[in-house]
């Protein structure tokens, strides 16, 4: 499932090419058809998101809420306007990854092409086109039910607004469950997925079962902040890479292995190099030399280092 840096991505995707758009939106499947009809000829105001949630925002009051789950993407394209990914979203073999193209130019745009597979949903602009597929939530909803889903999530540590950071120390600390399992609770803290949980505890070292009221308000803050940073790396990068230069000894490719992708930096690890130990399962620690670990917790594979992360 995408994490919270790949929708924040996506809003500013968003924002970047539609914002201040007058869109035709479709639904090519035929899933969203009415849905579609209340947002289709209205102009993109916003684009906002909270933790793995998407909030598209028209002139007329109405919102486009999206979840991607586990098998949502996006896919784009447009003229010379168009700047970014082609494809952000799931599903994603190995960490996520992002695909790019060189857009094409005014001459080489003239519209959205025909829709390929089970579009969801299609907006089109002067500039560009976004199509939806997948996704286990795609809603024309009103302000009020937006308001209602950002209330049962927890702060997003993307958008890092005043008091989020007590907020969820506060959290943490009134909870006896395990902290590997409050990153993962949208209502505690939004957007985190397996991969920023897995080495948010490493670079904290910090014990998967440690229970959260087991944390010094200090740690929980600390927690926090790197949260903040790791993942803001991520909307910068376009890649989850979690540890610093001096463990990579080589640069370059995407997350498929292949060539530096267009419009990221050439400078970023291999994948195999992106990482301390989510996926690698019987690896030595790159600290300690420890075999990294594997164990489920809320049927969810968790990586760990035993000597790293002792309770």
């Amino acid at each position: 499932m995408p994490e919270g840096h790949s929708v924040h991505r996506l809003a500013r995707q968003f924002g970047d090419v539609f914002v201040g758009e007058r869109l035709a939106v479709s639904s090519p499947q035929g899933r969203f058809t009415q849905g579609a009809a209340l947002l289709d000829g209205h102009t993109l105001t916003g684009s906002v998101a909270h933790g793995k949630h998407l909030f598209l925002e028209f002139e007329h009051g109405l919102i486009l809420h999206v979840h991607l789950g586990l098998y949502g993407a996006w896919d784009f394209g447009g003229d010379d306007h168009f700047r970014g990914a082609s494809s952000i979203g799931a599903p994603r073999k190995v960490g996520e990854r992002e695909l790019y193209d060189d857009g094409g130019g005014p001459a080489a745009y003239a519209g959205p092409p025909a829709p390929v597979g089970a579009v969801r949903v299609r907006l089109a602009g002067t500039h560009g086109w976004a199509d939806l597929r997948g996704a286990t939530t795609c809603a024309a909803i009103t302000e009020a039910e937006a308001a209602a889903v950002l209330a049962r999530l927890g702060p997003d540590p993307l958008r890092n607004l005043p008091g989020d950071r007590d907020a969820f120390a506060a959290a943490i600390l009134a909870r006896r469950t395990p902290l590997a399992a409050l990153l993962m609770d949208q209502k505690v803290i939004a957007g985190i997925g397996n991969v920023y949980r897995a080495e948010l505890l490493f670079r904290q070292g910090l014990h998967p079962w440690l229970p959260g009221a087991g944390l010094p308000a200090d740690t929980a803050r600390r927690l926090w902040d790197d949260t903040v940073g790791m993942m803001s790396d991520g909307v910068r990068d376009g890649r989850i890479i979690t540890t610093p230069p001096r463990y990579w000894s080589g640069v370059g490719g995407d997350a498929s292995g292949g060539a530096s992708p267009v419009g990221l930096p050439a400078s970023l690890p291999v994948p195999e190099q992106s990482h301390f130990v989510y996926r690698r399962h019987g690896l030595d620690c790159r600290d300690c030399g420890t075999p990294v670990a594997l164990t489920e917790l809320g049927a969810r594979k968790l990586y760990w280092c035993p000597a790293c992360q002792a309770p």
